[in-house]
């Protein structure tokens, strides 16, 4: 055999081993975070080795405000990031930072915000946004009807949006089910709507949810972080109409989750509402662990109601998970992402924001290459 087939015979192998190692998983794929930071910074770490890798400039916006929710394409390219006072959507490069999607939600006299609500189709081809347009009037404000935007990701740098759905106000949460036929609305109820054309399928009660001794819940859902379970999930807090004002029991503590390929609504109240419960993140492999942050990292067992908790280092806003439902990541607020056991709640590292850039409210999110 010639020296060139034989080195051809081998480089065959070689790829053919390559190819079995990836299909088994051998060689996996790793985690990425991505989020934004004060005033226009989004960056990429690589959750293994604790470090950003990747930091890019939003441009044209404004300097005085903090970008809010950040959604990534599932392969990681892009990220699509709400800013500029929340009247601007950028979607950024994650490799080279260029901005290759923009849409501006304010123009002439109508000022248009987007408070937090927008997610991405699964396919990747569309970016729903809500939003709460204002007529600016030489002696008044106009308040207008609030829809949902929903823009084509090829739309390039002046996209606008491909058709608007009426919606309802106090939208805070856009989720698109697993398959993309339903888009959750997550306001006084967490209304179903069809994604073409706004129609209302159905809806899973919230201000209208109605159990024995129990009140009006309330919820704070604008951290989106339901990537790697495909579970939405929110701490609640409701009142016991039955015990006395002042009773320690008399404001209860929960998660409710909803399961975005099946349809399904679970919840588990688990304590007096002692302690501040701001986002939540359910393990993607052990299912039944939601995990929740503010200046406590709390584990909840949504079969048992069993509850583990430690102090922070100090205030997080959202936390999110790994793949493989061993590691916790903590942002938000400050310039830095804890990283914790999933297990033991122990904090075993730590990244630090480009020149300890606050994130403020803006999304922790995780995906996979």
């Amino acid at each position: 055999m010639s020296m060139k087939k034989s080195k051809s015979a081998s480089a065959l192998k070689l790829g053919a081993i390559f190819l079995a190692l990836y299909a088994t998983g051998a060689i996996a794929a790793k985690d990425y975070l991505v989020t934004a930071s004060r005033p226009n910074l989004v960056f990429v770490a690589d959750a293994k080795e604790r470090k950003v890798i990747k930091t890019h400039t939003i441009p044209n916006t404004s300097m005085g405000n903090s970008p809010i929710t950040l959604v990534p394409s599932r392969d990681g390219k892009v990220a699509y990031v709400i800013h500029n006072r929340w009247e601007s959507i950028s979607g950024i490069d994650l490799d080279s930072g260029k901005e290759v999607f923009r849409a501006e939600l304010s123009e002439g006299d109508i000022r248009g915000k987007a408070p937090f609500a927008m997610d991405l189709s699964p396919d990747g081809k569309e970016l729903a946004v809500f939003v709460n347009p204002t007529r600016l009037l030489p002696g008044e404000y106009q308040v207008q009807d609030p829809y949902i935007a929903v823009y084509s990701t090829t739309g390039g740098v002046n996209a606008k949006p491909v058709r608007k759905l009426p919606t309802t106000r106090r939208v805070a949460t856009l989720a698109y089910s697993t398959k993309g036929d339903t888009l959750y609305a997550y306001g006084w109820e967490m209304l179903k709507l069809d994604p073409q054309s706004g129609e209302v399928k159905g809806m899973h009660p919230w201000r209208s949810w109605q159990r024995d001794n129990r009140g009006e819940p309330d919820t704070l859902p604008i951290w989106p972080q339901w990537e790697q379970s495909k579970v939405f999930a929110t701490p609640f807090y409701v009142a016991s109409t039955d015990k006395p004002a002042g009773d320690p029991a008399s404001l209860r503590a929960g998660i409710w989750t909803l399961d975005l390929e099946k349809d399904v609504v679970n919840y588990k109240e688990f304590e007096n509402a002692s302690v501040v419960l701001f986002s939540s993140v359910v393990n993607p492999v052990r299912r039944n662990e939601v995990y929740t942050v503010y200046t406590q990292l709390t584990r909840t067992d949504m079969e048992s109601g069993k509850m583990d908790r430690v102090d922070l280092d100090h205030t997080y806003y959202n936390v999110n998970v790994s793949s493989d439902g061993e590691e916790l990541y903590i942002g938000g607020t400050q310039g830095d992402i804890a990283v914790h056991d999933s297990r033991s709640l122990k904090k075993i590292g730590n990244i630090r924001t480009p020149n300890g850039a606050d994130q403020v409210l803006t999304s922790l999110r995780v995906f996979t290459r």
